[in-house]
């Protein structure tokens, strides 16, 4: 029987954990590599997903009708407006958070739509030029710059107003409304009220020619919105 030498010995066993030190460097790298496929096809697919469903999420209503009134002395004047260019932006949410804390709300208001439910000659003043109607016959308008979560489906909507072109922040209140069983809103209520003096609108001066001392002229709104 042949001798197998000692070094002959030495190099066989070299050569083995060298094909085993390589295999393993095979399998692992291997590992790795379906790991990153692995992680690249999840994102692509969950951003897939959170953009189609924040896309859809967007819902514009037309033909809303806003409620006003007009606080000015020892009384107040109701009338309504209609809104147009309404934009509820509501993305979904994928836990059981508030659904409404991400979203934005726009809308116009048109003041040569305001009507009085008293009458022609009340409809006649509340659309005095200079009050809420000026030379360009520019819209009301209010855009979402910030939401802050007040409580259950109870929101501060912080935003800027414009007024016969002058831009003022103002904060509204919006409650989401739904059933116990739901994680989704179907009615909202929008809120709140701003002070006309702010605008430099004194709403008896513009009117009547004479102004009241008292320290607001306040506009307060109120609109209920159907989500599709």
């Amino acid at each position: 029987m042949t001798k197998v030498s000692a070094n002959t010995i030495y190099i066989r066993k070299k050569l083995k954990r060298t094909i085993m030190k390589n295999l393993q460097n095979i399998g692992l790298t291997f590992i790795f590599l379906t790991s990153i496929i692995l992680v690249i096809s999840c994102t692509k697919s969950n951003a897939a997903t959170t953009k189609k469903e924040v896309e859809s999420a967007i819902k514009i209503a037309q033909k809303q009708t806003m409620n006003l009134f007009v606080t000015h002395g020892h009384c107040s004047t109701p009338f309504t407006g209609n809104v147009t260019d309404l934009n509820i932006d509501i993305p979904v949410r994928l836990d059981f958070g508030n659904p409404l804390e991400n979203m934005k709300i726009s809308f116009d208001l048109d003041p040569n739509s305001f009507m009085v439910c008293k009458g022609e000659d009340v409809t006649q003043k509340i659309k005095t030029p200079g009050l809420f109607i000026n030379e360009k016959n520019e819209k009301i308008t209010f855009r979402t710059t910030q939401v802050f979560t007040m409580g259950i489906d109870w929101y501060q909507v912080n935003g800027i107003m414009s007024i016969k072109g002058i831009e003022k922040e103002v904060q509204l209140l919006v409650t989401g409304i739904r059933n116990p069983n739901e994680t989704k809103t179907h009615l909202l209520i929008l809120q709140g009220q701003v002070n006309l003096l702010d605008w430099g609108i004194d709403y008896d001066l513009i009117v009547n020619g004479e102004s009241l001392d008292v320290p607001t002229k306040m506009l307060h709104l109120n609109m209920t919105i159907k989500i599709s």
